[in-house]
């Protein structure tokens, strides 16, 4: 029996096809302005490598801001709740989860169940999430991906005081002006990013273990100092991004087995 669960995100649309527990299939499009014509052609990636057709799913579950999209998803479930599920199944020793994706980041509170007792998001502003290190990226004139391992090479501590995408911009063209090394300006824009999400982790009480999961996980610049700010080690799935689309087919699994 084959199901899906599809996370319609803000940048990308990711589709996870689990059978038995097992994930067989895998599939991530940026979203782009065409959300519809991304969510085919994610799931067709899915679907390419345990070659099976829509027609053979039993059951999909959506979730993400897009998840409106997926007419042809028989529930939805909330980012918050398909992170809790995910991350219950893979560290069961897990009570806090942060996951920090393109465009906003969460804090979220679970018992030994998998039950949300308590979560905190930041949406408000990009300084907490993955757009505010690309901005960075362009003002550096860096790679993206180049930025968490220069970050890595810092000897430095510099203050970062901005809490805004369009003011840090200015700030970090001033940081070069005056002549700071280059990963030191990147240590600084992850601190400053892992300072709003563990203020925001904060409001909500951080329980031991804590996960990271979302996209931003992959850039170990972010979770070096992430760790430091929060002094505690992180457990991150093999595939981070793919948190909250597991999370989907995991219900879609028990939906399915229960008719």
């Amino acid at each position: 029996m084959y199901v899906a669960g599809i996370d319609c995100g803000a940048k990308y649309v990711k589709v996870i096809i689990i059978r038995n527990g097992e994930i067989i299939g895998r599939g991530s499009v940026l979203s782009g302005f065409d959300v519809k014509g991304s969510l085919n052609e994610a799931l067709k990636k899915a679907m390419e490598q345990p070659k099976i057709s829509a027609e053979d799913l039993s059951y999909v579950v959506a979730t993400g801001t897009g998840k409106g999209e997926v007419d042809f998803a028989q529930a939805t479930m909330t980012e918050v709740t398909a992170n809790a599920k995910a991350l219950n199944f893979l560290f069961p020793s897990v009570r806090t989860v942060i996951d920090v994706g393109a465009e906003e980041g969460r804090a979220i509170r679970i018992n030994e169940l998998g039950k949300v007792i308590d979560f905190a998001i930041n949406e408000k502003c990009a300084a907490g999430a993955g757009t505010f290190t690309e901005t960075m990226a362009r003002a550096l004139e860096i790679p993206l991906e180049e930025m968490g391992p220069l970050s890595l090479k810092s000897q430095k501590s510099v203050p970062m005081n901005a809490q805004c995408a369009v003011f840090a911009e200015s700030e970090v063209v001033s940081l070069i002006h005056a002549k700071h090394a280059k990963e030191d300006i990147a240590r600084a824009v992850h601190d400053a990013i892992a300072d709003r999400i563990a203020s925001m982790a904060r409001k909500i009480g951080i329980e031991r273990d804590v996960a990271l999961v979302g996209g931003v996980a992959r850039n170990v610049g972010f979770v070096d100092s992430l760790k430091r700010d929060l002094q505690v080690e992180l457990l991150i799935p093999e595939q981070p991004e793919f948190s909250c689309a597991f999370g989907a087919a995991l219900l879609a699994a028990e939906r399915a087995k229960g008719g």
